[in-house]
């Protein structure tokens, strides 16, 4: 099939898709159906309430569930949290193969829940699920159990690697709109962006910027009150501040504003769209080598340090902020653009459809 296509993007039923985003998959997703939708494509989103208006797509509501007093008083209950999601995924994907949300060329899944994928036998539509994450227990059961010419995409080779044992994958990385992230002239406090949760640790990169005697912002949404009441509150001071969570210009203005950005992974880094983001605006990274960060980054445009190593990673923000920013802005445009990205899905939605029409 070749032309605009029906694609239904599967998104997180816990966050909105929009600004301030929650996270990088939010950030992506938003970037993903903007893009389609630019291109002449008709995109329906499923998403948590409060999700964009103004993005241009379909958007479907995740259905809301609490659950009883009763249910909730069974011992074996499971969180609040996860019987939500549970129902939310449940309700969309009965509600898909009923037809109740329209016809489709292609599901595109984006979200982290294994619903989707283990009941993707039942749809008619061609379904693509990316694996933004490392292996998880009930998403690698569910991929057992996946329609068959399913097609899965690893948002780096990283994660393709964590997922061989399961399931081949070809990788695409994320893109970042060139466009809206553009190029700044740097040479204010060094960053720390992204979740303030401990396995982000942007404590980290506060107490290396001590170590360094570099100033620091924090910015990003709080997500373990007691962790950053505990472990990043008591290092803020006159050369460290938190900036709250920023949204949309705000954050672009900081991060191209920024001498160096810092990434303080305390897990193995799927993609980090931060890292990209900071490129694209000509600012240089200092970050953990974890996961994929060594996929993003080169000699040229950040300095890796080993996980955990505040010495070295003081170092690294130190010669990181004295990089080429020209040449980070190069990078970002030639390997981690939104069009690269679009241009590289697009692809494996004609081929999926294509297949699903012969046969």
């Amino acid at each position: 099939m070749t032309g605009p296509m029906r694609i239904c993007l599967i998104a997180s039923s816990r966050f909105p898709v929009g600004e301030p985003f929650m996270g990088g998959l939010e950030a992506h997703t938003h970037a993903l159906a903007s893009r389609l939708i630019r291109r002449g494509h008709q995109v329906s989103v499923f998403a948590a309430a409060g999700s964009d208006p103004e993005l241009g797509a379909v958007l479907v509501p995740a259905a809301v569930f609490t659950s009883s007093p009763a249910a909730r008083a069974d011992v074996g209950s499971p969180p609040e949290v996860w019987m939500q999601e549970h129902h939310a995924y449940l309700d969309l994907m009965l509600g898909l193969t009923r037809g109740e949300h329209g016809s489709f060329d292609v599901i595109h899944n984006n979200s982290l829940h294994h619903l989707p994928v283990a009941m993707s036998p039942l749809l008619e539509t061609p379904m693509v699920t990316v694996l933004h994450t490392p292996p998880v227990p009930w998403l690698e059961s569910a991929v057992g159990l996946a329609a068959r010419g399913s097609r899965f995409i690893a948002v780096s080779h990283a994660v393709s690697r964590a997922w061989r044992h399961v399931v081949s994958s070809v990788t695409i990385h994320n893109g970042v709109d060139v466009d809206r992230w553009v190029p700044g002239s740097g040479g204010g406090p060094a960053l720390w962006t992204g979740r303030i949760v401990p396995e982000k640790a942007p404590h980290e990169a506060l107490l290396a910027a001590r170590a360094a005697g570099l100033d620091l912002d924090v910015a990003g949404p709080v997500h373990d009150e007691d962790y950053f009441a505990e472990q990043v509150q008591p290092l803020l001071g006159p050369s460290a501040r938190y900036l709250g969570h920023l949204e949309g210009e705000g954050l672009r203005a900081a991060v191209r504003n920024a001498s160096v950005v810092v990434v303080t992974p305390h897990w193995e880094e799927p993609f980090g769209l931060v890292a990209a983001e900071a490129l694209a605006c000509g600012t240089p990274v200092a970050a953990y080598d974890r996961g994929a960060l060594s996929e993003i980054l080169d000699q040229r445009t950040g300095v890796l340090a080993p996980a955990g190593d505040l010495a070295a990673l003081a170092q690294a923000m130190r010669r990181a902020g004295a990089l080429d920013r020209a040449a980070a802005r190069r990078r970002a445009v030639s390997h981690f653009s939104l069009d690269r990205m679009v241009d590289r899905y697009e692809a494996v939605y004609a081929e999926m459809t294509h297949e699903d029409e012969a046969a």
